[in-house]
């Protein structure tokens, strides 16, 4: 019997069609001896460079493929797992591997025309007709908004060389004979149609039809399951993802739904038997996987030719550049130590052929610095000594021990990664100058893929079973963030359901399922791919939903998968606050410098950071690492390279944080081991001497392993890749003998070789690299600079560049008044879209509030106010002739309190601005110029009570100047003994106290050990810190209160850091309806109230 291969299969990259991932599907298929597969998804080929990269794990050491899974919201919280739901017992690994090395897998993809046309699965003989495929959905995808594909036959049929054509219609039609005919008439002997047999009672009749049509055609019939899943028990889950595909219950789907469960991989005995009268079409199986030579293997990347000087090469060229820009970052000379690393780097670039893409990235930098745009290199391209030449990155190699290997390895033949931030708000110029340098044919942003996670699978499927919104709503409001792996029947019982109920469980069952199943495709966050040659013969480009933007169909894992180079243009919020904050010292204090020019290592900056005082600081505002700033006490530029990097899971799990806070305190002995002769003694000295001998960065614990472990830089670097993957080159055994045997063979101590190894580990969760830390530090040490010496300035800047960090536009005022900056409310007089300075008493600069701070105030209307503001408005009516603003902006005025300057109270404008006509007066008015308003009695409106004002204030301009909401429910707290704030800070360790607060941030590392919650009341702060049970315990009320009661024990460090260490969490979230009806007797009548009274407050800002 021949061996069965089944060229029609579906990976669930056929979105909420297949019901199998592409990994699962090829490992099905070597379970059941397959000769190969075929993967082809609906007009796309995004899934498959993973079914590949599955094929290629299983044929590397017959292991399961790993699949990566987020642990956390932070930078590289995830863990590999094995995940392998195939349906069938995997024989022995070298078996699984004899079986791998002799696959074929076929990669196409399912064309679905527009045109009534019936599909063709489409599969490249060569690398020829994958770049006539690529090109093909490319013509699909350009025609259509994000996510569709209008592809017509005659697409296809204008040059279908080097395209295997399987013809499959899901019933046989009449026009079936001459759709083939035709299309075997544009590619003749490449033409199948496709015959399944899916036991719905009238298979043979249909096989007949079939035979008929493809002997009228007088092409071949070739045998196909059409598979949706890989085994039949993903049948259920099949017709689920129909449901949500077509927004039907599924009670209700009827006929959308698979007749039976027959699209699964099944073996060549059944597939023999269900063709027994066709075995012709069974034969034709092994001539179409014989014709396809194609792998995606054999994509030969070709990286742009750089524009260089006549009679120059590209590698001549940037080595012409850097000596050109040598002497301008070392006036007095390279130094010998930096010399050496340029010239070893640029044997390398050259050896390795990069030097093109050096010189794309110094085009954008210089494109970035001709139009004023703030912009600095991170990442381990930082530790290149040639990009701090060429004025990408600013980490000087002088004074840092870089590690070009981490960077660039003749070893892990991975091209190079450089990351460059630009300012958020104009990165999208730097986009379009890529667009237009190289062409949409060109250039593309990586994609993403979109994928399923617990709250929207639990939303989807709960509508596929039949649960009603609100019963899904509450499930899914009990996932904390967006990420997670699972839907544990805890969060059921604390939505209020009971995990035992039938269809309750089958939906938590089937959303497990679906956890990482591909949703959609979006664009990677500023990755570009850019080609010598066509872009879209390597790979499908679509349109983005951002206009003007288009994207690959590769995520960042295919990329890496396939040896793709990528240019990351990043946008960085920071960037653009430094930026504005450099535009109003200028204009302000008459202080003209650059990121260059910030005065570096200043007492006065380190004595504010000692202090935790870094509300809005780059980096180091977090919860975390307000808290660890006065335990470190940074003094100098490398105390912040360590303080950005120290706060991460990977030094916090290799347990690396209180030894080095220890050591550095001289609390305990700084301690060197030393290797037997003729070892140098002071080998590790030399390595981890500026962090008191702890490895606290990735460099250092491949430093560690070159030198005490004798590592060669390229096995090194295979620790680092196994510590990220705990598996992808050989296993972290095979490094950990190789460590530690090295290490004793050196005469190091086997406890002290196994103890550093275990250190090394904890970078797998994430450990920061030196390099990527020093360019965060920078910017650390520039936005502190600013805040300390110009407060105002700071507060006005990080404003105008929102949203970005930790803080709400609240607390960042608020912040600014401690550092006694005179606050200004918007008025229609003064205030211009942005926030901006004045000068206050005594000279100061004062902070007015733009506009843009009004809630749902549009940027038109303030350019349409100022330009006509002229003299100052007199009042409403002045206001509406002139400006001309719609009802709906002059009653957002009025609601903000903006006419003060116009001698209007809130209550007294929104009286007046109500009274204004429509938007579209009528003629007779208009003709006549009449006076907007009639002329109308005095009438003493009842001034409005402080509580009014200051819940009118959170609920129009998400702040207020004139209290504080605590301040107003003070004495209800006072009742039940609740501290505020200030008093927790002022308590002894130990005290027992409970504390109230509105809630502005949620924090939960990775890890979910603890978790920290920041309250907030009229007397400052307060930090809680839950751990994992307490936080269980009270998961509902920490997650959804925005007033909130804590109780528990008050923890005091030496440093002066308070926690109050919570045991119980209270959500007093109504108490906020009181606000604007506190000064209300019991006897007074109950006010009506407004539709915006439902967002008293806005929502804290959580990270996960």
């Amino acid at each position: 019997m021949n061996r069965y291969a089944e060229l029609a299969a579906a990976s669930n990259f056929s979105f909420l069609r297949g019901a199998s991932s592409g990994a699962d599907m090829v490992t099905r298929a070597l379970c059941l001896d397959h000769a190969g597969l075929g993967i082809a998804d609906r007009n796309t080929v995004a899934g498959t460079v993973r079914a590949w990269s599955a094929l290629n794990a299983w044929r590397e050491d017959g292991l399961a493929p790993m699949q990566r899974a987020r642990e956390g919201g932070s930078p590289g919280e995830y863990v590999w797992v094995e995940r392998a739901r195939n349906g069938a017992a995997a024989p022995s690994p070298d078996e699984m591997k004899r079986r791998a090395a002799a696959f074929r897998l076929a990669v196409g993809s399912r064309l679905v025309f527009a045109d009534g046309a019936p599909d063709i699965i489409a599969y490249p003989q060569d690398r020829d007709g994958w770049g006539r495929l690529c090109r093909l959905l490319t013509t699909g995808n350009r025609r259509a908004k994000k996510g569709d594909c209008i592809l017509r036959l005659d697409d296809l049929l204008q040059d279908p060389r080097g395209l295997l054509l399987i013809v499959r219609a899901e019933r046989p039609h009449d026009g079936l004979a001459a759709a083939a005919a035709r299309i075997a008439e544009a590619a003749p002997g490449a033409v199948w149609i496709a015959a399944a047999m899916h036991g719905r009672g009238d298979d043979q009749r249909s096989l007949a039809r079939l035979r008929a049509a493809a002997a009228t055609a007088r092409v071949p019939l070739l045998a196909v399951n059409d598979a949706l899943y890989a085994a039949p028990d993903d049948r259920d889950l099949q017709d689920v993802l129909t449901c949500i595909r077509e927004h039907v219950a599924i009670d209700r789907a009827g006929r959308l739904l698979q007749a039976n469960a027959e699209r699964h991989l099944k073996s060549a005995a059944e597939m023999a038997h269900l063709f027994r009268t066709a075995p012709e079409a069974l034969a034709e199986i092994g001539h179409v996987l014989a014709r396809i030579d194609f792998d995606l293997g054999q994509l030969r990347y070709e990286y742009p030719d750089e524009p260089v000087p006549p009679g120059w090469e590209a590698q001549a060229w940037l080595e012409e550049l850097v000596r050109r820009r040598a002497p301008m970052r070392y006036p007095e000379g390279v130094p010998d130590k930096v010399q050496r690393l340029l010239e070893h780097e640029l044997g390398l670039i050259g050896q390795l052929g990069y030097a093109r893409y050096f010189l794309t990235i110094r085009e954008i930098v210089d494109f970035a610095e001709s139009r004023g745009i703030l912009c600095q290199g991170r990442g381990s391209a930082a530790n290149s000594a040639v990009c701090y030449v060429l004025g990408i990155t600013s980490i000087d190699p002088e004074h840092h021990d870089v590690l070009f290997a981490r960077f660039i390895s003749a070893e892990r033949k991975e091209p190079p990664d450089i990351d460059v931030d630009f300012e958020h708000e104009r990165r999208e110029e730097v986009i379009q100058h890529i667009y237009a340098k190289y062409g949409r044919e060109r250039a593309g942003i990586a994609g993403t893929v979109i994928s399923y996670r617990p709250r929207s699978a639990i939303r989807d499927v709960g509508k596929a079973l039949g649960l009603t919104e609100d019963v899904t709503a509450r499930i899914a409001g009990t996932q904390w963030g967006s990420w997670g792996g699972d839907i544990p029947e805890s969060r059921v019982r604390e939505a209020g359901f009971d995990p035992a109920n039938g269809t309750i469980a089958r939906a938590v069952a089937f959303a497990g399922r679906i956890l990482g199943f591909p949703r959609h495709l979006s664009q990677h966050v500023g990755g570009f791919i850019l080609a010598r040659h066509r872009l879209d013969e390597l790979v499908p480009i679509g349109n983005a939903a951002m206009a003007e933007r288009t994207f690959i169909e590769w995520d960042k894992d295919d990329i890496d998968a396939l040896g793709l180079m990528k240019v990351d243009v990043l946008a960085l919020g920071m960037l653009t606050c430094i930026r504005k904050a450099f535009d109003l010292m200028r204009d302000h204090c008459g202080v003209d410098i650059g990121l260059a020019g910030v005065p570096a290592e200043q007492a006065d900056v380190y004595d504010m950071l000692c202090k935790g005082d870094s509300v809005g600081v780059f980096q180091v505002e977090s919860r975390a690492q307000i808290n660890m700033l006065p335990r470190l006490r940074p003094r100098t530029f490398y105390d912040l390279v360590i303080q950005v990097a120290i706060v991460r899971p990977g030094p916090i799990q290799g347990d690396m944080v209180h030894p080095y806070l220890r050591r550095r305190n001289g609390e305990e002995k700084v301690v060197y081991p030393s290797p037997a002769p003729p070892h140098d003694p002071d080998e590790l000295f030399h390595v981890l001497k500026r962090t008191c001998g702890v490895p606290l960065f990735q460099e250092q614990a491949m430093k560690l392993a070159i030198v005490a472990a004798g590592f060669t830089p390229d096995q090194a670097n295979g620790l680092r890749r196994a510590m990220a993957t705990f598996r992808n080159v050989g296993t972290i055994g095979r490094y950990e003998r190789l460590m530690v045997d090295g290490m004793t063979g050196r005469g190091y101590e086997p406890e002290f070789a196994a103890r550093c190894f275990e250190q090394i580990k904890g970078f797998g969760s994430y450990g920061f690299p030196e390099s990527h830390a020093a360019s965060f530090a920078r910017l650390v040490y520039v936005s502190s600079f600013i805040k300390c010496r110009y407060p105002a300035v700071f507060a006005c800047a990080l404003l105008n560049a929102q949203p970005m960090g930790f803080y709400a536009p609240a607390q960042i005022v608020r912040d600014a008044a401690q550092h006694g900056v005179e606050i200004r409310p918007p008025d229609i007089n003064h205030s211009l879209w942005d926030n901006t300075l004045e000068t206050g008493q005594g000279g100061a600069l004062a902070l007015r509030l733009g506009l843009r701070q009004i809630d749902g105030f549009h940027e038109a209307w303030a350019a349409q106010l100022c330009e006509r503001r002229g003299a100052p408005f007199a009042g409403i009516e002045d206001l509406a002739q002139r400006a001309r603003l719609p009802a709906r902006a002059m009653r957002l005025l009025a609601d903000a309190d903006a006419f003060g300057s116009a001698g209007l109270g809130r209550r007294d404008a929104l009286w007046a601005v109500r009274r204004l006509p429509d938007d579209a007066p009528l003629p007779l008015f208009a003709a006549a110029e009449a006076r907007e308003l009639g002329a109308e009695a005095p009438s003493d409106l009842p001034v409005m009570a402080l509580p009014e004002e200051i819940a009118t204030d959170y609920q129009t301009i998400r702040l207020s100047l004139k209290g504080h909401p605590l301040q107003i429910l003070r004495p209800l707290f006072r009742a039940e003994r609740v501290s505020t704030c200030a008093d927790i800070a002022a308590a002894p360790d130990g005290r027992r106290a409970r504390v109230a607060g509105v809630v502005l941030v949620r924090q939960r590392p990775g890890n979910g050990k603890a978790i920290f919650v920041t309250l907030e009341d009229e007397t400052g702060i307060a930090n809680l810190v839950l751990w994992a049970r307490t936080f269980e315990r009270f998961r509902r009320e920490v997650m959804s209160a925005r007033l909130m009661v804590a109780e528990g024990l008050v923890q005091k460090s030496p440093e002066g850091v308070v926690h109050l260490m919570t045991a119980r969490v209270f959500d007093r979230t109504a108490e906020l309806d009181r606000l604007p009806d506190a000064d209300r007797t019991p006897a007074d009548p109950v006010r009506a109230r407004h539709p915006r009274d439902v967002r008293i407050l806005p929502k804290s800002r959580d990270f996960h």
